[in-house]
């Protein structure tokens, strides 16, 4: 009888394994990378130690190839994914900026012979990531003690949490807890409109206008976001040159640049009056969380006054907003995480999904 490529994987992974099954592959799917791990659903911990992969996405043809080759290299079997993806998904279906990927939940899930597909958005993922955080994993912003982390809440109480990380864009969400169950709340926050609270924010904005017209808070809050306010400060000078990318911003600051740190400060400032608004927005009173590739790399500045300044200000609620606890992640891969806390949910809560 002839045996499947795919069939020879699962019983040489399982034969490596001593026979226990991996479940689920989790994807963390992105403009420039693609991220691949385990999850084991019945584990405390649901990532997989060590099995984390990541390849420059451009390097295949499609999500089905990227996939296939991780699933290779790794030995694994699986019957289950859960992919998230940096785009909207709509009827099971998504298509990722900066690649010519679309992915079909369930033209996917057939190609890599699975049982269960799950497609979401990848601030989905960094939301429910919050369910599955540890300790070690956050640092609070501030003087206001973070509560108990979801992950060790056992009281049952309604909960609500906002969601909000800059990267490659300016990712905002919820996380909900109603009845003993988490619910993200997916959203295109980062694109609302940015509001200036000073005469140096209003330069900023006079100048990014006469480049971009609309000015929503991802074209400050995110890498491009932290060129664009270099920029326009340079400008401001008189002394504007070429706009430098976000890593020179940064290292500029770890020199002691001036420029650069007045950038990085005035990012955080903006950050926290937009974290701030998401709190108001959702009434997230037990918490905002801070995550994306960028906030591990800016903890010291946000750790400075100017980010708590701006997201207690907000005139008649600042005294509410001072109790609100800020917690920023620093977990290496809080999307992947997230997908595999999606994954333990599906267990928890029987077979569903979008594929």
């Amino acid at each position: 009888m002839k045996v499947s490529t795919r069939e020879a994987r699962a019983d040489g992974a399982r034969a490596r394994d001593g026979g226990r099954r991996v479940r689920t592959l989790v994807a963390d799917i992105g403009g420039t990378n693609a991220r691949f791990a385990l999850a084991d659903a019945d584990a405390t911990t649901p990532l997989v130690a060590d099995s984390l992969r990541t390849y420059e996405a451009d390097r295949f043809p499609s999500l089905a190839d990227a996939a296939t080759h991780y699933l290779t290299q790794a030995g694994a079997a699986v019957d289950e994914a859960v992919i998230a993806v940096a785009g909207p998904v709509e009827d099971g279906q998504a298509r990722i900026t900066n690649l010519p990927w679309v992915i079909r939940a369930s033209q996917l899930r057939d190609t890599l012979g699975l049982r269960r597909l799950s497609l979401v958005n990848d601030f989905v993922a960094q939301a429910m990531a919050v369910t599955a955080l540890s300790a070690a994993d956050v640092v609070p912003i501030g003087g206001v003690p973070a509560r108990a982390l979801p992950s060790g809440d056992r009281h049952g109480r309604d909960r609500s949490y906002a969601i909000i990380g800059p990267g490659t864009g300016l990712g905002v969400g919820g996380l909900l807890r109603r009845d003993g169950r988490y619910c993200p709340i997916e959203s295109e926050g980062g694109h609302t409109g940015f509001a200036p609270e000073s005469d140096e924010e209003i330069e900023v904005l006079r100048r990014l206008r006469a480049r971009f017209g609309r000015i929503s808070n991802e074209r400050l809050v995110s890498g491009a976001g932290l060129s664009n306010l270099h920029h326009a400060l340079a400008q401001i000078e008189g002394h504007a040159g070429e706009p430098l990318a976000p890593a020179q911003v940064s290292l500029g600051a770890e020199r002691g640049d001036p420029l650069c740190l007045r950038a990085v400060a005035l990012f955080c400032r903006i950050f926290g009056a937009a974290a701030g608004d998401a709190v108001l927005t959702l009434g997230a009173w037990d918490g905002a969380y801070l995550t994306g590739g960028l906030v591990p790399h800016l903890l010291p500045a946000l750790q400075e006054p100017g980010f708590r300044q701006r997201f207690e200000g907000k005139g008649r609620l600042a005294p509410t907003m001072a109790r609100v606890p800020v917690i920023a992640v620093v977990h290496p891969q809080p999307g992947l995480l997230g997908a595999a806390a999606i994954a333990r949910a599906a267990v928890s809560a029987g077979p569903s999904g979008n594929a």
